[in-house]
């Protein structure tokens, strides 16, 4: 059953992410609420309503849900319990499963494993003894992540040798982890997909993405014919995934590609940086359709509208250049309405279709 427009969507979460589905709902008619526990979050901006609580309040995630026709979130680091009481007021999607699922990196690779996806070598760390053992038997290079709560590169910390296990552990404060072998890759992707709840599904042109200190720094579509092979692989699990979990919205998935093929990295929940691209680069961007998909509305197209996109993320002050990247007249600015330009902080992004292929 489709939702009228007119109708109101609630977003758990007030980032940029929020503020970029508030806008996409409104371009189709419906009214948007947004729930965060910040005073002036930048998604509010852009939206009718706006509730200030807490993540891990259930009673208002609740309240909040009776104030709403249908809910999402933007933001995967919410505990499930308290959003199981949002979902027993409202529809919910992604449903609650998907985000219990890859809030722990443990139980995400194992899962993911068992639907025939195959992670770098992982072992599960809960003292500075484990990680000895673990380091003893996946080797080094390594990374050590917390196994919750951890994005944009947080709770992480390399690995170079042996030697590094003592001030990694201090890194993580002790919190249980997962080591991670590194993988010997030729590029880093990611698979972004739509899926409705009657099982229809879209996937956009997979984006060739770039990290630094582990956090996404740009993306580039498309990928190149080198990868096809690993993408259609991905894409596979992706979907396998996205069935196993009932899932509706968009799931975004990210891969390392080797020469033995896709190596998975981890999943989001949700709509996801490495698809800003689809704004201006595709017929229907990642935000409109995770709206479409939410309310029952058939998923638009996802074609390219230009032989390659790149989008570059804006970090900390890089943003204060804005008037500097308008002068190209092939940028399309995105700025997040954050107050403070803090190193590592994404304050925006910039998207350029370009007429030729990448080394064309």
């Amino acid at each position: 059953m489709s939702l009228k427009p007119g109708s109101t969507i609630g977003i758990v979460g007030g980032g940029q992410l929020g503020r970029m589905l508030a806008v996409a709902a409104a371009q189709l008619g419906y009214k948007v609420h947004i729930y965060a526990p910040d005073e002036a979050p930048p998604a509010a901006e852009v939206s009718g309503r706006f509730t200030r609580g807490e993540w891990g309040d259930a009673e208002a995630l609740a309240a909040f849900g009776r104030e709403v026709d249908v809910a999402t979130y933007e933001f995967e680091n919410i505990e499930a319990g308290p959003l199981a009481a949002l979902a027993a007021e409202v529809p919910l999607h992604p449903p609650v499963r998907a985000l219990e699922v890859a809030q722990d990196r443990l139980h995400e690779k194992q899962w993911v494993e068992g639907l025939g996806g195959r992670p770098a070598a992982f072992a599960a760390v809960s003292s500075r003894e484990e990680l000895d053992a673990a380091i003893a038997r996946i080797g080094a290079p390594a990374i050590l992540k917390t196994r919750r709560f951890g994005y944009d590169g947080k709770g992480q910390a390399r690995i170079a040798s042996p030697a590094d296990a003592g001030a990694a552990w201090d890194a993580v404060r002790g919190a249980p982890s997962i080591l991670e072998a590194f993988v010997d890759f030729t590029a880093e992707f990611s698979i972004n997909l739509c899926r409705r709840a009657d099982g229809e599904g879209v996937t956009w042109p997979a984006p060739r993405n770039s990290h630094v200190n582990g956090s996404l720094a740009g993306s580039e579509a498309p990928a190149g014919p080198e990868l096809e092979e690993a993408i259609g692989q991905a894409r596979e699990l992706g979907f396998k995934v996205a069935e196993a979990l009932d899932y509706v919205g968009v799931l975004a998935l990210e891969f390392f590609a080797t020469g033995d093929g896709p190596v998975f990295n981890e999943m989001a929940p949700r709509v996801h940086n490495s698809g800003h691209w689809t704004i201006e680069g595709s017929v229907t961007s990642q935000f409109e359709n995770h709206i479409r998909a939410i309310c029952g509305l058939p998923l638009g197209a996802t074609d390219l509208v230009a032989p390659r996109v790149v989008m570059d993320n804006l970090i900390g002050e890089q943003a204060d250049a804005w008037l500097e990247i308008l002068s190209d007249p092939r940028a399309h600015l995105h700025l997040y309405g954050k107050d403070e330009a803090r190193a590592g902080r994404k304050m925006g992004h910039v998207t350029r279709l370009l007429p030729s292929l990448r080394g064309a």
